[in-house]
This record gives structure tokens, sequence and C-alpha cells, in this order.
């Protein structure tokens, strides 16, 4: 054994010929081409449309809906698939996309959407999840086909030359406004609604001993509380009013809301002053007993005269959560699924807090909200609207 050893040692000893040098070199060189060969030939398999879509859940779904789409046919014949939206050019962000496709393999074994039924019930969390990744990257896939500076926005509809000249001006990114251009739009819907079901079953835990809350939905409001089964109110207190608990009585509760009437319409209750975000419309009744305090204001822009009120009254409980934080995600998650499926989502300091009224009608018969939305949507962006800062909203 020591004698083997002894001679490998005096092998390794010797000078290496140029000969070995130059194989050795030849050979690795072989093996690195032969592995890259290797490595683009995976690679450029992986991307290939008809590998994405080998996969049942994809047939039965997306592929379906792909071949419906422009993407797929259309007059001047040329395609994108699945890898030109999906996958990014450059080599570091494509590696970078090809690894974390390794979740994507996991739900598969997991069976995560592998009927119809399962693949709705996550369209809309897949989605976000591709829509969030495309404005990171300013919808960079879809530009390294539909290069801004190569359009004639001329040659488009004059509403699409419309919003087209207005998204560029205000440097907006491709899917701000072209959700659902190859694939079925989720239902928008489904997250906040999923959200205010989550809302009302957690609303009594939170809120039972709360001594502020927050209206929900608009709600009956009763000057005296009612016995037995509660019919019409008084007035009506609309979501996301603030209301101060005064007392408990079974599933109701004596509130106090703050806010502020005009001279000559003292049956509703707002927000801030000359701002219409309504908080309680009342009867005449229920009007004569708002308590008016400080002197009246006069607002500049319109002359109309201000005062600061409160009003008592009676409410059901269960219309309301100390969740305030709960409820602005539902509202933010709305105006999201309302506003941003169509265009990017405004900000909602981009309007004055009376603008949104106006914004809001417009827009409301593009939506699937319903009127109740519509109240809740209304008043969530006009409490953040540009002349709300000065109000403490």
């Amino acid at each position: 054994m020591f004698g083997r050893v002894s001679r490998l040692r005096e092998w390794l000893k010797k000078p290496v010929g140029i000969g070995t040098v130059a194989a050795a070199a030849v050979l690795s060189a072989g093996a690195a081409l032969a592995a890259w060969g290797t490595f683009s030939v995976v690679i450029d398999k992986t991307n290939s449309l008809e590998f994405c879509v080998s996969c049942h859940s994809m047939q039965a779904t997306v592929y379906q809906e792909y071949q419906n789409s422009p993407h797929f046919r259309n007059a001047s014949g040329v395609r994108a698939i699945c890898s030109d939206c999906h996958v990014p050019k450059p080599f570091i962000d494509k590696m970078i996309a090809k690894v974390a496709a390794a979740k994507d393999v996991y739900h598969t074994v997991l069976g995560t959407i592998d009927t119809p039924e399962k693949f709705e019930k996550n369209r809309l969390h897949m989605a976000k999840a591709v829509w969030a990744k495309m404005e990171a990257t300013d919808s960079r896939e879809c530009r390294s086909c539909h290069a801004q500076d190569a359009m004639d926005i001329h040659k488009q509809r004059p509403k699409a030359q419309s919003l087209m000249k207005k998204g560029m001006d205000q440097g907006q990114t491709c899917i701000s406004c072209h959700k659902g251009i190859a694939h079925k739009l989720p239902d928008m819907s489904s997250g906040y609604r999923a959200m205010m079901t989550e809302l009302k079953e957690a609303a009594p835990a939170k809120s039972g001993a709360a001594a502020t809350l927050y209206a929900i939905e608009s709600t009956e409001f009763y000057a005296e509380r009612p016995e037995g089964a509660p019919g019409k109110g008084d007035g009506t207190l609309f979501p996301l009013t603030r209301a101060k608990v005064i007392e408990r009585s079974g599933d109701f509760a004596r509130v106090e809301v703050q806010g502020w009437v005009q001279e000559g319409a003292g049956r509703l209750l707002v927000a801030a002053k000359a701002r219409r975000i309504f908080q309680v419309s009342m009867s005449a009744k229920l009007a004569d007993t708002v308590a008016k305090q400080g002197e009246a204001e006069t607002d500049a822009d319109t002359g109309l005269s201000w005062q600061r009120g409160s009003v008592t009254g009676w409410v059901k409980t269960a219309a309301f959560t100390a969740d305030d934080k709960a409820l602005n995600a539902y509202g933010a998650e709305m105006s999201n699924a309302a506003c941003g499926s169509c265009h990017s989502e405004p900000h909602a300091d981009h309007f004055l807090a009376n603008q949104w009224i106006g914004v809001i009608k417009d827009m409301k018969d593009s939506t699937a909200l319903s009127a109740e939305d519509v109240r809740f949507l209304q008043t969530y962006l006009q409490l953040r609207a540009k002349d709300m800062g000065k109000h403490g909203s």
C-alpha cells in the first residue's frame, strides 16, 4: 500500500505536458458548451406555449381565455405567448422568475387550482400578484413589444386616443388600464365582500366594550330606544360615521355623533364644514334635538352659514365596529376593485371632498357596486380628499 502512495506522489511531481493541458482545456470547454447548450434547451423548452399549458389547470381555464384574446389571434398575425408576458427578457430577472416558478410546481402537486372551481376561488389572488409584479417593473414585458415612442395613437379610436394620451401624460403603466387583456377578469368584488363578511363576524367581539364605534353600513337612527321589533327610525346614520357610545342596552347603544349643520338645512349632519360628507339624515323632529355649539361660521367659497352640532340617538350595534383600521382596509380594497379594474386607481386626494360626489355619480354605473357600496366608497374617498387634511381626517 505504501508503495502505491509513493508511486502516486512521484507521478504528481512530474511536469505536465502541453498536450495534457490542451486536452484538459478542450474537455473543459466541451463540457461547458454541453452544459450551456443543455441549459439553453431547458430554458427555451420551459418558455414554450406547449410547456406552459401542459398542466390540466391551465388547459381548462386561462388557455381557453387566451385563445379568444387579441394576443392569440389578431389582424397582423403576431402572437404573444405566455412567456412573452410572464417571463422577463433580461437574464438575471429571467432566472429569478424561473426559481420563483417553483411555487407553481408546489401548488400543482398540492392541487390548489386543479379544478375550475378552485381556480375561480383563487383567481383574484393570482391576478393581483401578477398585476403587482407588472406595476413594479413598469409593465416591462408589455413594453418589450409595445414601445411607447413607436405608437401612433392617432390611429386608435377616439376614446382610446383620449385615454392613452391621459395615461401617458400621467406616467401610468400599461397594466393600470389593460387588466383582462388576455384572461378573464376575476370577480373584483369577491375580495372586499369577503372582507365585509369577516368584519361583521368579528365586530361583536371587538365592539362590546368600546367607547367609540364606526358604522359599517347605513343603519336606522332612533330618537328613543325601540321596544319590540324596531321599525323605521327617525333618521339614517351613514357608513364610516364615528359615534361615541353613551350607554348600552341589549342589542342597542345610545350614541352621540358630532358634525356640522348648514343654516336652513338642519336635517343633515355632515363630517366637516361645507363638505357634504353625510353622517346622519334626520326627521324634522330629530333635527330639533341637535345641540348647536359655538358661533355660526360662513364658508368663504359658498357664503353659506355653518355651525357645529351633535345629535344623540339609538342604533343597533350590529351595524358598527370598533376596528376602524379593518373598516378602512375594506374601503381601500373596494376602491381598488371598483376603480382599479378599468384604469389606474386615482388617489383620494386628487379631488376635493365635494368633487368626489360628481366623480362617483359619473362612474358608478360602470361598476358592480350596490347603492350601499356607493355610499360607503363615496364617504371613504371624501374623508381622504385633498381639502380634508385641515379637518383632521
